[in-house]
């Protein structure tokens, strides 16, 4: 009987085993790969059109190499600017500098040359890099290889604004935001070509921007060339360009003032970045040859207004700029449109500043033919 049940017991052990065995190697045969999820992140598309990848959203943002002030002032539309930049190149245009008006952390960021290379840029560790589009040879590819994000803008044209401002809604994971200063903008652009909108281009009176300058020890004045934002915002504007069939560089061309003279505009606008324009147009409407051109017999020579960065520029305050050309060429069809309004709603609107901080910081500024 004892060795029934030692058999039976052995028996059953090895059925349990077998059991056991089978049941640990069935699993392993069936199971599926484990399925990849993908990452918690987001892309940006750039001016450059590439897909650039974030797992969040970056919170130490460097902005360096050239052109550094037009693509801040842009930042700065957003409220995570002044929190996200750690690292920034010059923003001043002269002595003049918007951002610390604008951001209470502005002397806490670090500073970043105008030459600035790739190994000074990556010591500060960002985790995203913001460049203007054409240095991305020099300084962007390097930074690429060191595993640093970039992000390229341009904001060099209206278009470019409407693209680059949709990928900074992007970049900050706020495009609520950059829906609404694109709003603003195109609402503006489109009252003015809807009031022109029957003027015939032989009806458009000719008119000149001229870039004065002295930094050189002799005044020089310089036209820009047909695709860039000061010739668009006259085009926008109502104008027609007189230096349009000049032979153009790639960026501002010395002119003569024989060539003014040759040109005759119905109106002339001077643009100074480095001096102030109230003193350049008296200077020159006290100038004898000056005083022989038909757009100064007319009283039709004007300053480009400016605050902290002068209104020609494809700065945010470009709207500014064009509505003003619009209500200068135009005064009749544009007479509803207040511009001490227009800037005061800009700086609302545009940074939070509200009509005190107007008073403080923009008003006392505002210099060229501003009502």
């Amino acid at each position: 009987m004892r060795l029934f049940l030692c058999l039976f017991t052995c028996l059953a052990l090895v059925v349990l085993l077998a059991s056991c065995a089978a049941s640990s190697v069935t699993p392993t045969a069936t199971a599926m790969p484990a399925r990849t999820l993908p990452p918690a992140g987001f892309a940006v598309t750039d001016a450059l059109s590439r897909q650039v990848t974030f797992e969040r959203a970056p919170q130490r943002i460097a902005v360096a190499g050239k052109g550094v002030r037009l693509v801040a002032d842009a930042l700065y539309l957003f409220p995570e600017a002044s929190s996200r930049i750690i690292a920034l190149g010059d923003t001043a245009q002269g002595k003049y500098n918007f951002i610390p008006v604008i951001d209470s952390n502005y002397t806490s960021k670090i500073a970043l040359g105008r030459e600035v290379g790739p190994e000074q840029i990556a010591a500060v560790k960002p985790d995203a890099v913001l460049l203007k589009s054409y240095t991305a040879e020099k300084l962007g590819k390097p930074l690429q290889t060191l595993d640093i994000p970039v992000v390229y803008l341009d904001f060099e044209t209206a278009e470019q604004y409407w693209r680059d401002l949709t990928t900074l809604g992007q970049l900050f994971q706020n495009e609520i935001r950059a829906k609404q200063i694109i709003s603003f903008y195109q609402e503006r652009v489109a009252r003015i070509t809807r009031t022109l909108a029957d003027v015939k281009e032989d009806q458009k009176p000719r008119a000149l921007i001229l870039y004065y300058t002295d930094r050189d020890g002799a005044v020089a004045f310089n036209v820009p060339p047909m695709g860039w934002m000061q010739t668009w915002m006259l085009q926008t504007a109502g104008g027609r360009p007189a230096w349009k069939d000049a032979p153009l560089g790639q960026g501002w061309t010395k002119v003569s003032f024989e060539q003014i003279a040759a040109w005759n505009a119905d109106q002339i606008y001077i643009i100074a970045y480095f001096n102030n324009v109230n003193d350049v147009i008296k200077t020159l409407k006290t100038d004898t040859q000056w005083q022989g051109l038909r757009a100064v017999k007319q009283g039709k020579l004007y300053g480009f207004p400016r605050d902290y960065y002068s209104w020609d520029e494809p700065s945010p305050r470009w709207i500014l700029g064009l509505t003003w050309l619009a209500s200068q060429i135009y005064p009749d069809r544009f007479a509803s449109v207040n511009m001490e309004q227009e800037v005061r709603t800009f700086y609302r609107e545009m940074y939070n500043l509200d009509d005190a901080a107007y008073q403080k910081h923009i008003q006392p500024n505002l210099i060229g033919d501003f009502p």
